[in-house]
């Protein structure tokens, strides 16, 4: 067995605790997947390679592994660990949370190998008729060794951690796991729209409902906070821009996908997958970073893009439908001569029919699964907005969001434990 599959059962068995343990009290509370950034810094290594800026979002469905590769450790027995205790800390073989309380201690002990098998299997068994459940189970390969593990577990962690969650409110994350298992059905209205190629769809999240390219701005919070803080940010990112080479001497930005790397586009990440970058000089954007963090940031970027002098992003689409994408312009080329003599925006960007040009202080929001492109077509200066992309807070419910970045974290944790070193693409 993989080392990533033996930290998933056992975790999986540290989580299953308190199912088993005598019941301590009347009341029962789910908690809460919201990130806490600081924290997760302690806990794991973020990185800025791989995949991101925009043009990614599924998972993978095949083990990053041998599943016939052995573990020659010796066997240890684990320690029991309260119910709600972290997966990172299973994962990264942390010591129990030190808050853990006197009731939870107590029932803290040595699990034999049966004990855990049995554990394992009980919560496997409860756990394998919910919705998330029933949608494993309709994967070709569910219970074979070509069965991806991560997936075949994922339903016990999901009723571990969101034990007060219905069919109802997991019917759409159920499907999701359903199209990333290739036994989905995508929504005609998907299929049906010409500037959506929903071949490249590898994260769907159905019953979205309509969409359109652009949205209206006004819409959210956080593009008013955006635009009212324009030149504290502005400032911010002129102070981070005398700070952009690290103690190492690495530039701050970088081509943070492949198809960045011939556009002339680069980016300065403040969040990846999500999550804080490790030693960001973050003293230097206060007021950008809370802003950032007043939406659930989904797993590819937020941070500052620059757009080179005569260059642009090719026409693509992003493969995930649970993702918007905000950008405020910062720094705005002036109007450029056409060939015709008449003065236009030289930045634009296309999402599928429509086409809209960045203006200082203000803000586009659009959906990233219609195919786009960029162009910068001034001789001399660069464009620079601050680009977030974020979960669909106007579609999806709260649960969902929660949900889905427990998925997404647990996904990347595990392809640290096989050994992936650049998980981003994988798991983007």
């Amino acid at each position: 067995m993989t080392r990533s599959i033996t930290a998933l059962a056992a975790t999986c068995l540290f989580l299953s605790t308190d199912a088993f343990a005598p019941p301590k009290t009347s009341q029962h509370h789910r908690h809460s997947p919201s990130r806490n950034h600081s924290s997760l810094n302690d806990k794991k290594k973020s990185t800025t390679g791989g995949g991101g800026g925009g043009f990614g979002g599924g998972f993978g469905t095949k083990s990053s592994s041998s599943s016939t590769s052995s573990n020659k450790k010796k066997n240890t027995p684990a320690r029991g660990k309260s119910g709600r205790a972290d997966l990172l800390s299973a994962l990264n073989d942390d010591d129990a949370s030190s808050k853990k309380t006197k009731a939870e201690k107590s029932f803290s002990r040595t699990f034999v190998k049966s004990e855990q098998e049995q554990i394992l299997n009980d919560l496997a068994a409860r756990s394998s008729t919910t919705a998330i459940g029933r949608a494993v189970a309709k994967s070709p390969h569910y219970n074979t060794p070509d069965m991806d593990p991560f997936w075949q577990l994922l339903p016990s962690l999901i009723s571990t951690k969101f034990p007060s969650a219905s069919d109802e409110d997991l019917r759409r994350v159920a499907g999701m796991v359903e199209h990333s298992l290739g036994v989905g059905k995508l929504d005609e209205d998907v299929v049906n729209d010409p500037w959506r190629p929903h071949e490249e769809l590898h994260a769907y999240l159905p019953g979205m409902g309509e969409t359109q390219p652009f949205m209206d701005p006004g819409q959210l919070e956080l593009c008013r906070l955006m635009s009212e803080n324009y030149e504290v940010i502005k400032k911010e990112y002129e102070a981070l821009l005398e700070e952009r080479f690290t103690p190492r001497g690495k530039d701050r930005f970088q081509s943070v996908t492949s198809m960045n790397y011939e556009s002339g586009w680069k980016t300065m990440v403040l969040f990846y997958n999500g999550h804080r970058i490790k030693d960001f000089p973050y003293h230097l954007c206060p007021v950008t970073t809370r802003i950032l963090e007043t939406v659930p940031l989904a797993g590819r970027i937020a941070g500052f893009n620059r757009q080179q002098p005569q260059s642009g992003i090719p026409l693509h689409s992003d493969g995930n439908n649970m993702w918007l994408t905000c950008q405020m312009g910062i720094n705005v080329p002036p109007e450029i001569i056409n060939e015709n003599g008449e003065s236009v925006p030289a930045a634009h960007i296309r999402v599928g029919p429509e086409t809209r040009h960045w203006k200082a202080g203000e803000c586009l929001l659009y959906d990233t699964t219609y195919e786009h492109e960029t162009f910068n077509a001034h001789p001399t200066e660069e464009r620079v907005v601050l680009h977030v992309d974020f979960f669909n807070i106007l579609k999806m419910t709260k649960l969902e969001i929660e949900v889905l970045q427990y998925i997404y974290e647990m996904r990347e944790q595990f392809m640290k434990a096989e050994g992936v070193a650049k998980v981003g693409a994988q798991v983007l």
